[in-house]
């Protein structure tokens, strides 16, 4: 089943968290093995899936290992799986509903450590099929056409953009991981703009592959991307240093906001009075989460997209930060 990437005979792996895959599966499995170059191994991390996910998975000859559901943890369970494929020293990440696009995606992926001062890579997502014209939108301001290269010279004119990365679909290289102390078990979630702003200030460069594909969406509900931006505001409130060194995420909203109006006018106009009361949601989501240290852990726990998260032990305020 494994190939070496021949660019440079690297050893790979490739890990993908799941939960209840259910028929989602079968398309990811079909994608996978279409792939012109496949990682030396593939680990599947599964959160006591209900249905046939995990045997599914060792019948297609990947490892399988099993964890609670209650253990879970968007930074703690990726570096646990580092450590378990200890021999590669390019360690790729995809979710189980980020269905590759073509037979490249991989190796396209795999290439940008073809540089030496990348420390990590991020695939091109796309809207899923059927995706409406919000749901899409997102997909189109986050993954531009043209792949680039970002490094912390880069802050002056991205601002927090600079660090963007997600873990639906991006590759680390062992040694840069390493350097920055791996992915944080503190966090509530966004463990990939963590490490990727690390690894910034660190002097590694990100690379943003615009011809990896995969397809990957969420329609969210209203409530749902609430639920998100309290999250975001809880993780800039929690690790301050983010901000300090990257700005604020304002500037990058109103970006957003005047991107998704124009897309809006132009495909899909009677969606525009939806767009503004999401947009409010998301911006009293993330100041309700930037104010998290005032609510109590019930407030915070029936507001938060990952409640579990509020049931584990306290959090020192940017302890990991990095010395500016």
């Amino acid at each position: 089943m494994s190939m070496e990437w021949t660019s440079t005979g690297t050893a790979t792996a490739l890990i993908v968290p799941t939960l209840n895959a259910g028929s989602l599966w079968e398309g990811w499995l079909e994608a996978f093995f279409a792939q012109s170059v496949r990682p030396d191994r593939v680990l599947i991390v599964d959160s006591s899936s209900e249905d046939r996910t995990a045997d599914i998975s060792k019948s297609r000859g990947f490892d399988v290992y099993r964890i609670r559901r209650s253990e879970f943890d968007h930074g703690g369970t990726r570096q646990l799986a580092v450590r378990l494929v200890a021999g590669a020293e390019i360690i790729a990440f995809c979710t189980q509903d980020a269905i590759f696009a073509d037979s490249y995606a991989l190796e396209r992926l795999f290439s940008a450590f073809d540089d030496p001062a990348v420390g990590a890579a991020y695939g091109r997502q796309l809207p899923r099929q059927g995706a409406a014209a919000i749901e899409a939108h997102a997909r189109v301001f986050n993954y531009p056409k043209e792949s680039a290269v970002t490094s912390i010279q880069d802050v002056g004119r991205l601002g927090i953009k600079t660090a963007f990365i997600s873990n639906s679909f991006a590759a680390y290289r062992r040694a840069a991981l390493e350097s920055v102390g791996g992915f944080p078990s503190a966090v509530i979630f966004g463990e990939d703009m963590y490490v990727a702003a690390k690894m910034l200030l660190d002097g590694w460069s990100i690379a943003y592959r615009a011809d990896a594909h995969v397809f990957h969406s969420h329609a969210y509900r209203v409530l749902e991307e609430f639920r998100r931006y309290f999250d975001v505001g809880v993780l800039h409130a929690r690790e301050g240093w983010l901000r300090q060194h990257f700005g604020e995420i304002g500037g990058e909203g109103r970006r957003f906001v005047k991107s998704e109006m124009n897309y809006l006018l132009r495909r899909a106009p009677w969606l525009i009075p939806s767009a503004v009361v999401r947009t409010a949601g998301k911006l009293l989501g993330y100041q309700l989460g930037r104010a998290e240290e005032a609510l109590p852990r019930c407030v915070k726990r029936r507001l938060s997209m990952h409640a579990g998260y509020w049931g584990r032990k306290p959090y020192r305020m940017d302890s990991a930060a990095p010395r500016a």
